[in-house]
């Protein structure tokens, strides 16, 4: 089945949120000091990129932010509400956070449609209502001609932008991007970058991305950059 030329694009979200970190810590044994006292702050609807050499703690920071690790000190907040004393934090991370990894980590056994899909499952809508959603994520990020093709069948480019669907199709008011192109030739790295630009502009929402790509300082409002676990100033 292909992508409905009438599907309803994803609601815009009713605003980014604002993600603030305060003074947040988090060790890994004795000896591996991730993040030490890490703070930013960054504003409903920004776009904003965090960068730094290897080993620096820009991936343990967005772990994080989105509730898979705790930190030892410090908290993060997400519109004022703290991440780690959230009730439901599955329920978060399904209602509020989109989370695209480096590697997509699709299903190979599932067309691209079924792969965005999964996301929806535990979200109470009809079948019919799923598939209208997953069908208008495809689209807003230029695969919705190819909702029935199998990842074997994609490039990495479009791989890449299956996950970003897969991300949007719960209409997240904060995206997380850890290293999204980092697996990806110059090409579909610029194509991936400029989809997050795009997302931010039409939906409003607020954007973390992690990454080395050169060309992604083009792309951002401000960029922050991490070294040895501290924000530099």
């Amino acid at each position: 089945m292909g992508a409905s030329a009438h599907a309803t694009p994803p609601r815009a979200a009713a605003a980014g949120a604002e993600l603030a970190v305060e003074n947040v810590s988090k060790r890994f044994g004795e000896r591996v000091v991730a993040l030490r006292g890490v703070s930013l702050r960054v504003q409903p609807g920004e776009l904003v990129l965090l960068t730094g050499p290897s080993g620096s703690g820009k991936t343990t920071l967005l772990n994080v932010i989105a509730g898979f690790d705790v930190p030892d000190e410090g908290r993060v907040l997400v519109d004022g509400a703290p991440v780690q004393e959230r009730e439901d934090l599955a329920r978060f991370r399904r209602e509020e956070i989109g989370v695209v990894f480096q590697l997509h980590h699709l299903i190979a056994g599932l067309t691209a449609a079924d792969n965005v899909e999964m996301a929806l499952i535990p979200v109470r809508i009809t079948r019919a209502e799923r598939r209208e959603r997953v069908l208008a994520a495809l689209q807003e990020v230029g695969l919705g001609a190819r909702a029935e093709h199998f990842p074997s069948q994609l490039s990495g480019g479009e791989r890449q932008r299956v996950a970003v669907a897969r991300a949007l199709v719960n209409h997240p008011r904060l995206l997380l991007a850890d290293e999204p192109t980092g697996a990806l030739d110059s090409a579909s790295s610029e194509e991936v970058l400029a989809l997050f630009g795009a997302l931010r502009d039409r939906f409003g929402m607020t954007v973390l991305l992690v990454s080395h790509d050169p060309g992604a300082a083009r792309r951002v409002d401000r960029t922050l950059r991490l070294r040895d676990g501290r924000v530099e100033p």
